[in-house]
């Protein structure tokens, strides 16, 4: 990305070194996608480190985001205030002695440590009426039309165009490290395909993943399910449906799911954080949607292969709901294994995306 490629995007005083905080969203997908917002800001203001905010679950992502100084470490209640772990976090923000903070939740939360810690430009949306908490107030956001416009905006001057394309994320595997990880974990070297089987609400589930490592495994493909534990009842379901043929590498370190969509020469994937992390390692990723839509929530690194349900249209598309109420779950039940298992082989044919 250059100054000239991104209209709206300006370059400020190359003197500025004052380190900036990124409070991003903690999903896994939606941190993935604040890099885009990294990226902004390094274009912007080069010489300026730029730190994230980001729970134990997300910390190994940092690792391999460029331009990303140090991530901070704390895990802050989802549930209550903790006003005592926000004057704790404050303290160690005050001690790394930021002069921007852009706040990307619209939640009054968010936006507590980094008033605490007295950072001098505290940049968010309007939100939850965080007057005082927010002094760099942005307006607006309804208009913006997808999350990674409401979230990468903060990074431009205020009321500055949005560019015609945003800089996509990024998460640089070393490609010694990923072989090094597949060799310790016995996954010998045959072409691979990772499944990522899970996702936040059922809705957003392909239902037929054991259908379809079944067939790719017959086609000569290894095939690992990849996930965090809430997956692993959906990894054991892969592995007996293809006689213990699949690796079950479901677990609560998401530096394995990392390595393993490095590894992997394809990914499928359902609407979920893997699949974003996926898309900017780079891997060729198929993504599968039904309730959810690809122009809103698709990884802005592109996809091998969008797959959906085009046998008709349901007027009930895209409904966003965690749980199908309307035609039986069909924009998930009409895309068939064979289909899945047939472009995957055609994706692993190609010559490498990377």
């Amino acid at each position: 990305m250059n100054s000239n490629s991104h209209k709206g995007i300006e370059m400020r005083d190359s003197a500025d070194t004052r380190p900036i905080l990124i409070v991003p969203y903690m999903w896994i997908g939606d941190f993935v996608r604040g890099h885009t917002v990294v990226r902004v800001l390094k274009e912007r203001w080069p010489n300026r480190p730029v730190d994230l905010l980001v729970t134990t679950l997300c910390a190994p992502l940092v690792d391999y985001m460029p331009g990303v100084r140090a991530g901070i470490v704390f895990d802050l209640p989802r549930s209550r205030l903790a006003l005592s772990k926000q004057r704790d976090l404050a303290a160690e923000l005050r001690r790394r002695g930021y002069g921007t903070a852009l706040v990307l939740p619209r939640t009054w939360k968010a936006a507590i440590a980094p008033a605490l810690a007295g950072i001098p430009e505290r940049v968010g949306f309007f939100g939850e009426g965080r007057f005082g908490l927010i002094n760099r107030m942005r307006w607006g956001e309804k208009a913006l039309p997808r999350f990674i416009d409401k979230n990468a905006a903060l990074a431009l001057p205020d009321g500055a165009p949005l560019p015609p394309e945003w800089p996509v994320p990024q998460l640089v595997v070393p490609p010694e490290e990923a072989a090094r990880w597949r060799q310790a974990s016995g996954l010998g070297t045959a072409p691979a395909v990772a499944l990522g089987p899970g996702s936040v609400g059922a809705s957003k589930r392909w239902t037929y993943y054991p259908q379809a490592a079944r067939l790719l495994i017959e086609r000569g493909l290894d095939v690992w399910v990849v996930g965090g534990p809430g997956e692993k009842a959906l990894a054991q379901e892969i592995v007996a449906a293809t006689a213990g043929k699949a690796r079950d590498l479901t677990g609560s370190d998401l530096r394995n799911g990392v390595l393993a969509m490095a590894a992997a020469g394809v990914a499928i994937s359902n609407d979920s954080g893997l699949m974003h992390i996926a898309a900017a390692i780079g891997t060729p990723t198929m993504g599968i949607f039904g309730p959810t839509s690809p122009y809103l929530w698709a990884p802005l690194n592109g996809l091998a292969a969008t797959v959906l349900q085009t046998k008709s249209k349901l007027p009930c598309q895209p409904c966003q709901r965690t749980v199908c109420t309307m035609n039986d779950h069909r924009c998930m039940r009409d895309i068939s294994a064979s289909e899945v298992a047939d472009i995957a082989q055609r994706v692993m044919a190609q010559p490498s995306l990377r």
